[in-house]
């Protein structure tokens, strides 16, 4: 597929964005460039409700070098939108034709419906997440969907932001008389929407304060993992790192780490959106999505591609993603699916591992991407796997199943496994550690059977002794390489599922 580099540039009330993306193979849109301006329009915004000379200077001078970055890509198609300062100026008009003049840009000023819908569509297609609430606090005004098996059920604009809610602040450290006053009037405004109450379902944060709020958690707890999208948080973890940043001046809390200094002055409302809402949904978890606005209006520009505006299968498309990134053989793969799905279904019915029907879901993920660090180096190979899965960016995965992807799709013997797991040995019970190390060592096995990647192995039996599992193979062609590699990595599901192995290999004739 060509390469295609598509911009959007998004004007918000506290920042504005420039962002370039490449769409290559899978379709999807991969972030390259992400150039930032803290603008602070909404500070523009007089009492009559104008874009003051000032702000229009900020805001066209920040085009401008917007635009000198845009024009270094070829790109496909630009695209610049404003969202609440803007659309709540009286002078818009005249703003959207100056910029026009000057610039040669048209500014899309988005609806409070659309500022709404477009962080709907963007959390849909890029999280597995069926059922949820989603929250993008901006500077000056607040975004909420209520979505159901995908599909957008409500919507709602609140008139307030980050910046506009900090004027219930007189200092830079709030009282607990501010706090509560703004408790109370975030309750008020959340009471006025009956849909919000009583959803036991996850609450997702988009947007810049969402960022902040789950870098400071993950500085604070030392987070093993890398990224952001899809992180979970609970209701102890949002109000701990609120009482901890709200104890902090201003000066000490641009030193904070995962704090942007810019998000200084404004954090501790915002994050009060978050725990208010968390609080009157009775929400069972906080999780963030990278992907807000911006992706969300060029996930309704691709729908022309794939019919819709929901793409099928998120995890699906990502792991799809990591196939073609790592120019791993989808021959090989669906070959070693189908023996991995036959070894697995009988162990399962032999009652062997102790295995069930929510293991295969890991074991068939992990059999798309098993040893995709080959890439990078063969020698280091198991290494790579781990940390790229580990450590990559998948959507529709959260952060403990991506590292489950990554433990069983790395395995390469029980030391190296231990080695791997061993700073999320908390996330795991024993059972599980040990479930995995099994997963991973059936899925080694079956690579084995293909060492040469030409299919050799056609079928096998599987008999149970008294004292061993007997396996016979059934191949097509000179089978010496497979049998070298089943005999050399066995010993590893031998140990896993404490039993001893027999492997027979048969030619089979047509």
């Amino acid at each position: 597929m060509e390469k295609k580099h598509y911009a959007i540039i998004d004007i918000g009330s506290n920042t504005m964005r420039l962002v370039i993306y490449l769409q290559e193979k899978a379709g999807r849109l991969r972030e390259v460039e992400n150039v930032k301006a803290v603008a602070r329009l909404r500070n523009h915004l007089n009492d009559n409700s104008m874009l003051t000379d000032d702000g229009l200077t900020i805001l066209i001078n920040t085009l401008k070098s917007f635009k000198e970055v845009a024009n270094t890509y070829e790109l496909t198609d630009l695209i610049c939108v404003a969202t609440a300062t803007i659309r709540q100026a009286k002078n818009q008009d005249s703003i959207q034709q100056i910029v026009e003049d000057k610039l040669g840009l048209h500014i899309r000023i988005l609806s409070e419906k659309e500022e709404a819908f477009y962080g709907y569509l963007a959390v849909v297609n890029s999280t597995s997440i069926k059922e949820g609430i989603t929250v993008d606090i901006g500077g000056g005004s607040t975004e909420i969907t209520y979505f159901r098996n995908r599909k957008l059920i409500e919507s709602h604009s609140f008139p307030f932001g980050a910046l506009t809610l900090r004027q219930f602040f007189q200092k830079e450290v709030p009282t607990e008389s501010e706090s509560r006053k703004l408790v109370n009037y975030l309750q008020e405004q959340f009471n006025l929407l009956p849909w919000l109450k009583n959803k036991t379902i996850p609450l997702i944060g988009i947007g810049g304060s969402a960022r902040n709020l789950v870098q400071v958690d993950q500085s604070l707890k030392n987070y093993p993992l890398a990224g952001l999208h899809q992180y979970k948080m609970s209701s102890s973890d949002i109000h701990q790192t609120l009482k901890y940043l709200s104890r902090l001046t201003v000066t000490e809390l641009k030193k904070v780490e995962g704090l942007s200094s810019d998000r200084a002055d404004i954090i501790i409302p915002a994050i009060t959106v978050f725990h208010c809402l968390f609080q009157t949904m009775t929400a069972d978890s906080f999780i963030l999505s990278r992907k807000g606005l911006r992706e969300g209006v060029f996930y309704e520009q691709l729908s022309n591609d794939f019919g819709s505006i929901l793409f099928p299968n998120v995890l699906e498309d990502s792991i799809q993603e990591l196939i073609n990134d790592y120019d791993l053989d989808p021959k090989q793969i669906l070959h070693v699916q189908f023996l991995t799905r036959k070894l697995f279904y009988e162990f399962k019915e032999k009652g062997i591992g102790a295995i069930d029907q929510e293991d295969w879901v890991y074991l068939k993920r992990a059999s798309y991407v098993f040893n995709l660090g080959n890439y990078i180096d063969s020698e280091s190979s198991s290494q790579h796997t781990f940390y790229l899965l580990a450590n990559r960016t998948i959507d529709g995965l959260l952060h403990r199943d991506r590292l489950m992807l990554a433990l069983i799709a790395s395995f390469k013997n029980k030391a190296i496994f231990k080695q791997y797991v061993k700073p999320y040995k908390s996330w795991f019970t024993k059972l599980e550690r040990k479930k995995l190390r099994l997963l991973g060592a059936l899925l080694k096995f079956v690579y084995c059977m293909d060492a040469t990647k030409r299919q050799v192995v056609k079928d096998f039996d599987l008999e149970i002794k008294d004292t061993s599992i007997e396996l016979t193979m059934y191949c097509d062609q000179d089978w010496t390489p497979e049998a070298y590699q089943v005999e050399k990595q066995k010993k590893h599901l031998e140990k896993a599922m404490h039993t001893k192995i027999n492997v027979h290999f048969l030619t089979i004739h047509s």
